[in-house]
């Protein structure tokens, strides 16, 4: 029997009607937000925007930043009166193992990055720790495990974690590392052409991997003569990626030999050049140091370079840093030596024993004064040169070098506005890579379509509370930090395995 119109009519009203339904179900589904940070002052150091929203987060990136309230999420964390900022981002970060990256995480950190010393198996290194950090990773090629390995066949993806990685929470200064820092071929071997080569073949396999340009600590190899640091420079130039330097040691506190030495190769190769800690390694030449930088990035030349907020600096007393001179070097003495294990100041006596025992020293070398001065200065960013947090007495920086740039540097002192501070520990460091790294021009910002890594904290209490006799304490002031969407610390705590945490790595099709 034919349908009448009637009945046909009331039909296509009852199918119009469900259609209407369902694209209503499908565009509440769309509007629907895993995470919904609620009424917070969201500061974007790229926009500018300051003021009070509300951000939407679906599929780890932010996908609706509001002036009004955003409902429809599965979880809503209400946030008003607090900061939100984007994630910090340290790209010199030696603990690369799951309690560091703890730590980082209480200390706002969502990327913790090992560009300085580096990596010898880049790819090994990645591997490993995919599936198990709480923030993101990634590693450059490293000149010194290269060296390592070209001069005495150690073949360890990350010379001062790669154990830990495996082994979980042991002591990290073992027979491999007292054997790589101590052996007297690691940095004294000057080396042929056949060395050179087979390093340099090294380092660009390393590339290849996904490395983040290539690291070099050449305090901790000085024997390695002019010919192969520029060899080196002129790779990271022909593959278009920075070179992340420890400036060659100082003859003294006043000396600028070592930054013209860096300057030099960067001009004459036309490397990237990115200078690390420049409060310690600079000294009393700061000021001229960075009037240096200033000149070679006025000339056109890719110069960055970064501080951490702390006045004593640590590394390795078995390393070649504490060759013969090392006082002229450093402008120190004994007493300006401090025992990380103990706390005890050393004397000519526990120097030579615990020299040949190796392991942890922290030098109280720098002016306060003057690195207030570095974190103030516009072009330093901040990282923080982070030991593993593992072991005894390691240096508070691995757990406060942020909280502290906020407390101490903002706050209390008035060296930065809080808008400049959030973009020495974010924006900076991820234009530093975002040419080499697609992943970090979606870091560092908060706006629609950028990754949600994100620090969530109070402006007026946040600080740090790490000390050189008690490393271990967690910054305070932090209440959330969220790493591709997902929170790793709620309300201070860290929230148990939480992992999103992502490898990192330089795309050779994306260099300059």
């Amino acid at each position: 029997m034919p349908m009448s119109p009637a009945r046909r009519s009331r039909r296509l009203t009852r199918l119009a009607a469900l259609l209407v339904c369902l694209a209503a179900a499908a565009g509440h589904a769309a509007d629907r937000f895993d995470v919904v940070l609620a009424g917070g002052r969201v500061i974007d150091p790229e926009s500018g925007l300051d003021d009070v929203r509300w951000l939407g987060i679906r599929d780890g990136r932010v996908a609706a930043i509001s002036a009004t309230p955003l409902a429809a999420a599965v979880e809503t964390i209400d946030v008003a009166g607090l900061v939100v900022a984007p994630g910090f981002i340290d790209l010199h970060a030696h603990g690369q193992e799951p309690d560091s990256y703890d730590w980082m995480a209480r200390d706002g950190v969502t990327t913790a990055l090992e560009l300085e010393a580096g990596a010898h198996d880049v790819a090994r290194f990645l591997s490993r720790r995919e599936g198990r950090a709480r923030i993101h990773f990634g590693a450059s090629a490293g000149h010194i495990p290269a060296r390592a390995f070209v001069v005495d066949g150690i073949g360890v993806e990350h010379l001062l974690t790669a154990e830990a990685m495996e082994n979980g929470p042991r002591l990290w200064w073992t027979a491999l590392r007292l054997r790589v820092f101590g052996a007297p071929e690691f940095g004294h071997v000057v080396g042929d052409e056949e060395l050179r080569a087979r390093l340099l073949a090294s380092l660009a396999a390393e590339l290849e991997a996904g490395a983040i340009g290539i690291g070099m600590g050449l305090a901790y190899t000085p024997a390695a003569p002019d010919e192969e640091v520029r060899a080196v420079f002129a790779l990271a130039a022909e593959r278009g990626v920075p070179v992340f330097l420890h400036l060659p040691g100082q003859a003294d506190p006043n000396d600028v030999a070592p930054i013209d030495f860096a300057l030099g190769h960067a001009r004459a190769t036309g490397a990237s050049l990115h200078v690390v800690h420049i409060n310690s390694s600079a000294k009393d030449a700061l000021d001229t140091c960075l009037a240096r930088i200033v000149l070679a990035r006025d000339a056109g030349f890719d110069v960055t370079v970064e501080a951490y907020p702390y006045a004593a600096s640590s590394t390795l007393l078995e390393s070649a840093m504490f060759d013969a001179g090392w006082q002229e070097r450093l402008g120190a003495d004994y007493g300006d030596l401090q025992w990380a294990a103990t706390g005890e100041r050393l004397t000519a006596e526990s120097f030579e024993r615990y020299r040949a025992k190796g392991g942890a020293v922290v030098m109280h070398v720098m002016d306060p004064e003057r690195v207030a001065q570095a974190i103030a200065h516009p072009l330093v960013m901040v990282a923080s040169d982070g030991m593993p947090m593992q072991g005894a007495a390691p240096h508070p920086r691995g757990a406060g070098t942020h909280a502290r740039v906020l407390g101490r540097h903002v706050r209390e002192r008035g060296d930065l506005t809080l808008a400049e501070a959030l973009a020495k520990l974010s924006l900076a460091p991820a234009r530093r890579l975002e040419a080499i790294v697609p992943a970090m021009r979606r870091k560092g910002r908060i706006a629609p379509g950028t990754d949600a890594d994100l620090v969530v904290f109070d402006p007026e209490t946040v600080a740090d509370r790490a000390t050189f006799e008690d490393p271990y304490q967690a910054s305070v002031g932090i209440a959330h930090v969220l790493v591709a969407g997902e929170p790793v610390l709620r309300d201070g705590a860290l929230v148990p395995d939480a992992a999103p945490g992502q490898p990192l790595r330089a795309e050779p099709g994306k260099r300059r």
